[in-house]
């Protein structure tokens, strides 16, 4: 199958609720052209500068994703465009996403990463440090950022009792934040190998690059 034929075949299979990211990083501008041609506005990068390039060579429409790990320092080169940043795992992240905003006048929603995989590999924050920050005066006082949700990487394993759990605890985690924060509304969570499972356990955005775009180029 085709990117298109790919496309259509995971949009008939998910809710209409639900949000696809299409993942296109290491992927050809062609390669998002012809997603971009069948519909598809969300596409997801993991390096700023490849995602500023891309932005800046497409269509302005797009909503472009940052779903990697984010440097303080590279904030600057997508604060402009930026439409979500997944991966927010410190308030002195969230402070300098503010400061960036705040040079475009924009606001800028972001979706605090919550650890929630085995693996030491993934980035994220324990739940309790999500809360606090929430809570904290110095959150409080940023008014060019919008945490609306959370995002979480399952541990990569063939074990889906164990995935479906991990899942299960970041929706739990959601909504427990939820309740001290009316502007939460995304669950980011599922990736191509998972997100059935995702959606089973309360996902509504998921990230999906290789059953779309078919292998990464390394």
């Amino acid at each position: 199958m085709n990117i298109q034929q790919n496309l259509k075949h995971i949009l008939d299979s998910i809710p209409k609720t639900v949000t696809l990211v299409a993942v296109s990083k290491t992927k050809p501008n062609s390669d998002i052209m012809e997603a971009y041609k069948a519909g598809q506005r969300d596409f997801g990068e993991n390096k700023i500068q490849d995602m500023a390039d891309k932005a800046d060579a497409l269509p302005k429409d797009i909503r472009w994703h940052m779903i990697g790990h984010v440097q303080r320092n590279k904030v600057k080169y997508m604060a402009e465009f930026v439409h979500l940043i997944h991966g927010v795992d410190s308030l002195k992240l969230l402070k300098e996403i503010n400061k960036q905003a705040k040079k475009h006048d924009r606001i800028i929603d972001c979706l605090l990463q919550i650890k929630i995989a085995k693996e030491d590999s993934k980035f994220g924050m324990a739940a309790t440090e999500a809360k606090d920050i929430l809570q904290s005066e110095a959150f409080l006082e940023l008014e060019n950022v919008r945490v609306v949700g959370v995002m979480g990487m399952a541990t990569f394993t063939d074990d889906e009792n164990q995935v479906k759990n991990e899942f299960d605890r970041l929706k739990s985690i959601f909504d427990t934040l939820k309740n001290q924060n009316p502007e939460f509304k995304t669950i980011s969570m599922g990736m191509s190998g998972d997100y059935p499972i995702a959606i089973e356990s309360g996902s509504n955005m998921i990230r999906v690059g290789s059953s779309i775009f078919g292998a990464r180029n390394y």
